[in-house]
């Protein structure tokens, strides 16, 4: 069976049968990314996990001059297109056309269960400090995106971005502190 930083060389170089066979090599993992990223979204969400990798590797695969060093690097790719297309989801849903900041409201309330999650605007919010971070410091962002957006551990995480636990350690404590006064300070 072919090594998957091979089929991903070989996709680079056009190869179409490449595609087809990286897919079922990625396809669990792809499958927890999306689940991952799905289970922060508020309940209710109208994007289903297989819909999400489906999207994304559509993108991925039609992303041309793409270069993917390892499995590790496609695989942090991949979660970053799923965020933007979580992204894209929330601000379709914001639009004016699409009841803009209206919330709906339910006949009976009282008989419904109330359970938390991320809302569009928290997502929004979360986005754009990210955004702001990435432009402040690019290795952090990328940090945050990993641990928060495609599920990573820390350890994970750190080995992806070819850094020691302990520097992955620091730059997160920083990344979440510097985001949480992002937010708070665009709020205000």
């Amino acid at each position: 069976m072919p090594d998957v930083t091979q089929l991903l060389h070989a996709m680079e170089a056009g190869e179409p049968q490449a595609a087809h066979e990286l897919l079922p090599l990625v396809y669990q993992e792809l499958r927890r990314l999306a689940a991952s990223k799905l289970a922060r979204e508020r309940p209710g969400h109208t994007l289903q996990a297989t819909a999400l990798v489906h999207e994304a590797w559509l993108r991925l695969s039609e992303a041309g001059g793409r270069r993917w060093e390892s499995r590790r690097h496609f695989l942090a790719a991949a979660a970053e297109a799923m965020r933007r297309i979580l992204i894209e989801n929330a601000r379709r849903k914001q639009a004016v056309r699409h009841g803009g900041g209206l919330q709906r409201t339910e006949l009976a309330p009282d008989e419904l269960p109330i359970t938390g999650g991320a809302p569009d605007e928290e997502l929004l919010a979360v986005h754009e400090a990210l955004d702001a971070l990435a432009a402040h410091d690019a290795r952090k962002a990328e940090l945050v995106k990993l641990r928060y957006f495609a599920g990573f551990s820390l350890e994970e995480a750190a080995a992806a971005l070819d850094l020691s636990e302990r520097t992955a350690k620091r730059d997160w404590a920083y990344a979440r502190a510097w985001l949480y006064r992002e937010i708070a300070r665009r709020r205000s």
